[in-house]
């Protein structure tokens, strides 16, 4: 498991599953969740100043990180 909080199995654990089903057959649902990636890696990356960003920069990628979860919870909970 990765050291990285907020990831979507961490945020989900009961739809790990319909993540992994989902990212193989729906490449919308595959592309949230790669971005969500990258913004949750972004902001862990900010938040233990290994890349450290102004504090406005890393408001604005936990407001992109909670858009992308939005989202994707929006699917996962129709799955």
């Amino acid at each position: 498991m990765s050291h990285t909080p907020h990831e979507l199995a961490v945020e989900f654990p009961d739809k790990v599953d319909a993540i992994s089903a989902l990212k193989a057959s729906d490449k919308h649902f595959a592309h949230l969740a790669d971005k969500y990636h990258e913004v949750n890696r972004a902001v862990h990356r900010a938040e233990t100043n290994v890349q450290p960003i102004s504090q406005e920069a890393e408001t604005d990628l936990r407001k992109q990180r909670a858009a992308l979860k939005d989202e994707i919870w929006s699917i996962l909970s129709k799955a």
